[in-house]
């Protein structure tokens, strides 16, 4: 029989103190570290069944039968017994909201049970697991008020997940509040966590809050939460549960390459339109099998005048293409055109490579049919399919408006463009890398020739030339290390804690100029050149579009504004461009 329902029939025998039914468990101590410091300041108490079984178990059989308040305070009594208060610092003590109002003496039991070990109770921290419901969080502060004025401090367990909220935060006024692994764990690849955490750590200034991250496992993880001026930290990177206290941090907890500040997660696009998808703009229209005639065409686009396009579709389901309203009626005009072709496919006069998407597919993907260079999506709209079969189709106008408004809401931090954060997470992140102390490199990108370019083009092929910059530097820096800005038009700021970052501006570099030759014109590419007119309206010969990179390298300490990095960087990329040089390093 498991040992927790052992426990249960123990319990439901018991009178008192519940010790039969207890010895089912021990405590070990898991390691709370100052980060600042990186010293071990606390640990917290935590049972552990004797037969490696979860603790929840025996937990929920004493709720079952009564006792829950009673072998909670026994697991204080026998944590604060076998402590090393002499190495162990402060000890932090689970305790349900129900074994603090469980009786009138409740809160009376918990203070003897510390004080039974002789040791300062200013020495102990109550955590207030996230278990139960509290209906009254006031008198849960009431209660809670005996033991603060004995010394004791609290803890709120686990916010962020559970019962944990902010009313409790706010009533409770506890010390400490430590967040769920929830929100900690993979910090460093959550925009999502780490906007959640920002905040939390604001309201924690102002309540007078310090803040305990729980779960930290991952290097990046914690390299953050320091960044963030989180004070404390605890899980399996710093230290497991033992039956001994911790007297310093694992080994290697703190090791990030050499002390590399981890570039923040992002979000790259609005959270509003993470869950629209082609599904939300479809419209369930009727088709044209492959076989039916114009004749049949012309009916159904009398029939249903709002649709600009009609789908055509084989046996299968599968679409073959779309009949354009404005071209069919045209060609159905002329004269003797019903009569010749009247009774002939539909397929004569449809479009045979439409635009289809798949009714799963995310609006942030469908916005790049707005980059192609066919453009007749505008007019014929684009058919969503699933499983590879007709649905439904979309209309343009749809598609445009929630991009445009995508777009909108991407450009406060980010380029509409390439997506990358603009100005003002470059500047942010500049001033994160000169209060950290670490080393960097900064090295302001800008094409060479790209306006002549761009005139003899046009706007679309000018995007394709920008976002090629933008691939190009995503795909030879570092995401963990290496921070990736877009100033604006063909401007790009890299700040790189990579050590080989010369040799990856150099690679930069020769795979963009290799590869914005096939964005040229045949002739243009293979003359070498572009003919056309200068600022002053005469005839002109350009060199191809080229990449040029400045970098600027400062010294730890040198300087104290990122206003200074970026002059420095944009003068070092004069300097590329000036001499006609790929990479040109500033010197110190």
């Amino acid at each position: 029989m498991p040992w927790a329902e052992v426990a249960v029939l123990e319990l439901q025998t018991t009178a008192s103190p519940l010790e039969p039914g207890a010895q089912a468990f021990g405590m070990v101590f898991q390691p709370i570290v100052r980060l600042d410091s990186q010293r071990v300041i606390a640990h917290e108490a935590l049972m552990r069944p004797h037969d490696g079984q979860s603790p929840l178990a025996l937990l929920d059989a004493a709720r079952d039968v009564g006792r829950l308040g009673e072998l909670e305070t026994l697991a204080v009594r026998r944590a604060t017994s076998c402590f090393d208060f002499a190495h162990g610092g402060l000890l932090f003590l689970n305790l349900s909201a129900h074994a603090v109002l469980h009786s009138p003496r409740r809160p009376q039991q918990v203070l003897e049970s510390l004080q039974s070990c002789g040791y300062d109770l200013r020495r102990f921290v109550i955590e207030i697991t996230e278990r139960d419901i509290v209906e009254d969080s006031a008198r849960l502060a009431h209660a809670l008020g005996f033991l603060r004025a004995a010394g004791v401090r609290i803890a709120l367990d686990d916010f962020g997940n559970g019962h944990s909220n902010f009313e409790l935060w706010h009533e409770l006024a506890p010390e400490f509040v430590k967040l769920d692994r929830y929100l900690v764990h993979r910090i460093h690849e959550s925009a999502g966590r780490l906007s959640i955490v920002k905040a939390l750590v604001q309201v924690a200034e102002s309540l007078g809050t310090e803040l305990v991250a729980e779960g930290v496992e991952d290097v990046q993880d914690l390299r953050i939460l320091q960044d963030l001026g989180i004070p404390y930290a605890q899980g399996y990177l710093l230290g497991r549960p033992h039956v001994q206290v911790a007297t310093q941090v694992s080994s290697g907890a703190f090791d990030t390459e050499g002390g590399k500040l981890p570039v923040l997660p992002r979000s790259t696009r609005n959270s509003s339109f993470r869950r629209i998808t082609a599904e939300h703009l479809m419209i369930e229209a009727p088709y044209l099998l492959h076989d039916a005639c114009n004749a049949e065409a012309e009916q159904l686009f009398r029939n249903n005048p709002q649709l600009p396009a009609l789908p055509v579709v084989d046996s299968q389901g599968i679409p073959l293409g779309l009949l354009n309203r404005r071209v069919f009626n045209e060609r159905m005009a002329m004269p003797f055109a019903r009569e010749l072709s009247g009774r002939k496919p539909c397929t004569m006069y449809m479009h045979s490579a439409p635009v289809v998407c798949d009714i799963g597919q995310s609006i942030d993907a469908m916005s790049e049919i707005l980059l192609g260079e066919d453009q007749r999506y505008l007019s014929d709209g684009f058919i969503i399919v699933e499983d590879g079969r007709y649905r439904g189709v979309g209309a343009s106008e749809a598609l445009v408006r929630r991009v445009t408004e995508l777009r909108i809401e991407a450009a406060r931090y980010a380029n509409p463009l390439t997506l990358l954060p603009g100005n003002i997470p470059i500047t942010e992140h500049i001033g994160r890398l000169l209060e950290s102390g670490q080393s960097f490199a900064a090295a302001y990108c800008d094409l060479n020739s790209f306006k002549p370019f761009n005139d003899q083009y046009g706007y679309f092929r000018g995007d394709r030339m920008i976002q090629l910059v933008a691939t190009t530097l995503a795909r030879h820096t570092d995401p963990r290390w290496d921070f990736v800005g877009h100033v604006g038009g063909d401007d790009f700021v890299v700040l790189l804690q990579s050590e080989d970052w010369q040799v990856r501006c150099e690679r930069i570099v020769a795979e963009f100029n290799a590869a914005a030759i096939a964005l040229f014109d045949p002739e243009d590419a293979a003359r070498g050149s572009l003919e056309g007119e200068d600022r002053s309206g005469r005839y002109a010969t350009f060199a191809l579009t080229t990449l040029a990179i400045g970098v600027v390298y400062p010294l730890p300490g040198q300087f104290t504004s990122a206003e200074e990095i970026a002059s420095l960087a944009a003068s070092a990329k004069r300097q590329a461009k000036r001499q006609q040089r790929g990479v040109f390093v500033l010197s110190q």
